[in-house]
């Protein structure tokens, strides 16, 4: 192999990651991953796709070793390869957000008419709870709650909030917070509670870039 092959063997290394990367429902099984380990069945249910279409699509990001697999008995569990893999999967939307001008009619037609609420940052956040006057509600999934929240969050999904509000004091105002930036589960717990008369904000992007910020995450 001459310096020109092995320079084009070189770049077409780099095309493995491109071209696990290239299809919206892996970004979407990235995003998930992001937020803890889980088993092609949970992928599956979160991402509403079928189990093949599942497994063919992390055997893509596997073959880039964009994610490593755990068994346990009959069940194989994926998660990210490492926090660099969570940080390009972040780098890539922003990217997108910051090149693309149709990103922001896609963000517009998924996240819907705004909560109207003033979003909270990280470090507001991080006074607000050593303060002790906020309640932190993390309304993912608990599954992705169980793998690592904001410290003191209370897990209430967001399928069972309207059920629930009784066990959220009436007479402090709530941060909510999900999966990360573009996810729109906080955005529906606020205007949720805000038509029920509560105080409530969202934080201003999510578990993803906490993590990043590499800020204190608890478990449960």
């Amino acid at each position: 192999m001459g310096e020109q092959g092995a320079k084009a063997a070189l770049f077409d290394q780099f095309a493995r990651v491109g071209k696990a990367l290239a299809s919206g429902k892996r970004l979407e099984l990235l995003d998930l991953l992001a937020q803890g380990e889980r088993t092609v069945e949970s992928l599956a249910r979160a991402a509403q796709l079928g189990m093949t279409t599942t497994s063919a699509h992390l055997q893509t990001l596997k073959q880039a070793n964009l994610v490593a697999t755990r068994r346990e008995g009959t069940k194989v569990h994926y998660r990210l390869a490492g926090t660099d893999v969570a940080a390009l999967y972040a780098l890539v939307r922003a990217v997108a957000d910051a090149h693309l001008p149709d990103v922001e009619a896609a963000r517009a037609s998924y996240f819907g008419v705004g909560d109207g609420a003033e979003r909270v940052s990280r470090e507001e956040l991080l006074r607000r709870v050593g303060l002790g006057d906020v309640v932190v509600l993390d309304v993912r999934p608990r599954e992705e709650y169980q793998a690592g929240h904001v410290p003191g969050a209370v897990s209430i999904p967001l399928d069972e909030l309207a059920g629930r509000l009784g066990e959220i004091p009436a007479d402090q105002e709530v941060v909510a917070y999900c999966r990360g930036s573009y996810c729109v589960l906080a955005h529906d717990a606020v205007r949720l509670l805000t038509a029920r008369g509560r105080t409530a904000r969202r934080l201003a992007d999510g578990m993803l870039e906490w993590r990043l910020a590499e800020l204190p995450v608890e478990t449960a």
